[in-house]
């Protein structure tokens, strides 16, 4: 039996046509600026400067890439957030699924408790100051671990987690339990296996925080050897906004490689970007799942 079609009417193919057109320029506008950033990343400081490159580079160059790569700070301060990301994003991931997960027991004494401060917490925060003083109490200031562990539990990503471990069938934890076993192997032998839409959904957002995230250390980091790549490019682009002079000390920090501001500026969005770029696309899959399970209570 053949495959039916539906004969299309001129109103048809104008709406389509319309619809195309709408979501080809919505795609320019959001993709146009970033592809601009590239080609200027790969033309020649100075002639890029000079501006009228719109689609090519004008003067193909790779010596914007090489002062980043051959200088120390911007290499030291992409190891320490390549670290800081995957260590991050795996520390917070399964502590606030292990919270999350007994959160979403009903039968936890005191789950009301914490459920409201869970949520008090959400809304309302204690501010700059006294949120500096306990990192100094716990001595995480000037320290590597104050951007891990302030980080660890996302109340936000609890609740969602809280919602997706309480729609997967309670059979299962069940069953486990009447075979002998304890609340830990269950969630790390049953849970997490079934959870891959929420971990995923979970440590691509935590991941991206991490990654481009510089407050932290602006405030809480003296150390110049723990400056995030985040941090040093918004240090970059504050330098460039000042006067002429600033703008030539940015051009002599980077190596013995002459980068304009806007060079520094471009080569390093891209470079911050890039690895972004390569791993959403992989997760992209799983977000839908883990957003729309863990937000809808069955």
């Amino acid at each position: 039996m053949g495959k039916r079609t539906i004969r299309k009417t001129r109103e048809d193919y104008i709406i389509n046509f319309v619809i195309y057109l709408f979501l080809g320029i919505i795609f320019f506008v959001t993709a146009y600026p970033f592809y601009l950033s590239i080609i200027l990343s790969f033309n020649e400081g100075i002639d890029a400067a000079n501006g009228g490159i719109y689609f090519f580079p004008r003067k193909f160059t790779l010596s914007n890439y090489q002062g980043f790569l051959t200088d120390e700070k911007w290499i030291l301060a992409i190891g320490v957030t390549t670290v800081r990301t995957l260590l991050g994003t795996i520390v917070t991931t399964l502590f606030t699924c292990v919270v999350a997960y007994g959160l979403a027991q009903e039968n936890l004494v005191g789950r009301k408790v914490y459920m409201t401060i869970t949520i008090l917490c959400l809304y309302f925060s204690g501010g700059l100051i006294p949120y500096y003083m306990v990192l100094r109490s716990l001595h995480l200031i000037n320290s590597f671990l104050v951007y891990i562990v302030p980080s660890a539990l996302n109340l936000f990503y609890a609740l969602v987690a809280i919602s997706f471990f309480q729609n997967l069938p309670k059979e299962l934890h069940e069953s486990a339990h009447i075979d002998g076993a304890g609340e830990i192997p269950i969630f790390f032998k049953i849970i997490l296996p079934l959870s891959k839409p929420l971990l995923a959904t979970i440590a691509i957002f935590t991941g991206v925080g991490h990654w481009n995230s510089w407050f932290d250390s602006a405030f809480f980091v003296q150390n110049k050897n723990l400056r995030t790549l985040g941090y040093l490019l918004m240090e970059v682009i504050n330098r460039s906004n000042l006067n002429t002079r600033s703008q030539a000390s940015i051009m002599a920090v980077t190596s013995n490689i002459v980068l304009t501001p806007m060079a520094v500026q471009v080569t390093a969005m891209v470079i911050a970007a890039f690895p972004i770029m390569i791993i959403y696309p992989f997760l992209q899959k799983y977000f839908i799942t883990g957003l729309t399970v863990g937000s809808v209570k069955g």
